[in-house]
């Protein structure tokens, strides 16, 4: 009884803890010293601003310009291959058919699941002042000879692995086997004559959760171990490069945090709103493991931004207007209501103080360019859970649509083509 006590008085503190900094209730208090300090930070910033030429100001988005494209004379870089706009090329896209790629997902398939239109397979990513590096498939296998890269998160991360996969395929031996393996939490494709893996493993909240079975995980009400990742973690740490997400998951209103394992009855649970503060915590939990196990030394790190949709009532929360949308929308300043800038921020803080602590994040912006590819969600042309008639799903598109994965092949590709530039440069 005493151990149960002791867990609710440091349950009740973390509680006390999820709550807003008092700073600036303090501040309010003196108005005046609060007005000073706001006219300091906006000085410093326009100061930055001005001086800084490795940064590209968007909005309420700071993007590093990506330091490996530079003017002909070597100077400043000036290419941010997140910041461009799509380009109708029906020449040289796709990199892959759908129906040819060895390691394609039903999920993703959408060609196969009735999809007529195949205009959004044709569009390109131009970035401003450059262009993306084109996909070598042989020159990352090599790059990749003797190593282990490894996708960790939710089925958005699922959705780029397997994009992946796609890429390599035409650049793989004949006799190479084109399967993948299942052990644990962990989808693997292993390439013998590179000696190369390539793996997805299911970890969509980075901490434990209940939904961390790989092939059965919906459940009613979220439930979060907001301080563990050890169980997990530990098969992660023999990776050469890992890709991080964890967004969709953390969007629920309200989550079951838990204190104790999932299996003790004497584990406490307790219902928590505030998604930014318990979205934070979990990130320090990931970012303190980082910290005590990863050597960056070895390993390199990634993360990507959220993939963005707009908020709707669909079985994944997102809007069912993706639906019979064939063009990208062309205005770069689109941003629809379900790309969280809050939590984008609370990313962009944490790998700011890992990269304090001596561990480097390499944050992968894709929001931004991915927000403009509505046309690229499957909507209606996926598999189904259960048996439905065409009728049914044509009766109630906001209720069957998927707007929240892509198709493929489509704009996980090019998030891997960013990715690969970066890799070819370790």
């Amino acid at each position: 009884m005493q151990n149960v006590n002791s867990q609710e008085k440091k349950m009740k503190e973390e509680i006390e803890n999820i709550a807003p900094n008092n700073t600036w209730k303090n501040m309010l208090k003196f108005p005046h010293i609060a007005t000073l300090i706001l006219l300091a930070f906006v000085v410093v910033a326009l100061h930055l601003t001005r001086n800084n030429d490795d940064i590209v100001h968007l909005q309420n988005l700071v993007f590093h310009k990506e330091d490996g494209i530079r003017h002909e004379n070597n100077s400043t870089p000036v290419c941010n291959l997140f910041s461009g706009k799509w380009i109708y090329d029906n020449s040289s896209y796709p990199l892959y058919k759908e129906k040819q790629c060895s390691f394609m997902e039903n999920d993703f398939a959408c060609e196969t699941n009735g999809r007529k239109d195949l205009k959004y397979q044709h569009w390109r990513w131009q970035p401003h002042h450059c262009d993306l590096p084109r996909f070598n498939g042989t020159a990352l296998l090599e790059r990749l000879r003797g190593k282990k890269l490894v996708f960790i998160g939710d089925s958005l991360n699922r959705n780029q692995w397997r994009s992946m996969l796609c890429l390599i395929d035409s650049y793989l031996p004949p006799s190479s086997k084109k399967s993948v393996g299942v052990k644990g939490n962990l989808l693997s494709f292993h390439s013998i004559e590179y000696n190369a893996t390539i793996g997805f493993y299911w970890e969509p909240m980075l901490v434990e959760s209940n939904g961390d079975n790989i092939f059965i995980h919906r459940k009613q009400t979220r439930a979060v171990r907001i301080k563990s990742i050890v169980k997990h973690g530990r098969h992660w740490k023999d990776a050469d490069i890992l890709v991080f997400d964890s967004f969709a998951w953390w969007m629920d209103d309200t989550m079951q945090l838990v204190w104790g394992s999932f299996e003790s009855p004497d584990a406490i649970y307790r219902t928590i709103e505030m998604k930014l503060r318990r979205y934070e915590i979990a990130l320090n939990t990931w970012s303190d493991w980082l910290e005590m196990h990863i050597n960056p030394n070895k390993t390199k790190l990634f993360f990507m931004s959220l993939s963005p949709y707009r908020v709707g009532n669909t079985t994944w929360g997102t809007d069912h207007t993706c639906h019979d949308k064939t063009e990208p929308i062309l205005n770069e300043n689109y941003w629809p209501s379900g790309a969280n800038m809050s939590m984008m921020r609370i990313v962009e803080s944490t790998i700011e103080k890992l990269k304090e602590r001596g561990v480097k994040v390499e944050y992968m912006n894709i929001t931004r360019l991915s927000a403009n590819r509505e046309d690229g969600h499957p909507s209606i042309h996926r598999p189904f859970w259960h048996s439905v008639t065409k009728e049914e799903i044509q009766n109630d598109i906001p209720k069957y649509s998927d707007c929240l994965h892509w198709c493929l092949p489509g704009v996980p590709d090019v998030w891997n083509q960013i990715l690969y530039s970066y890799i070819m440069k370790l």
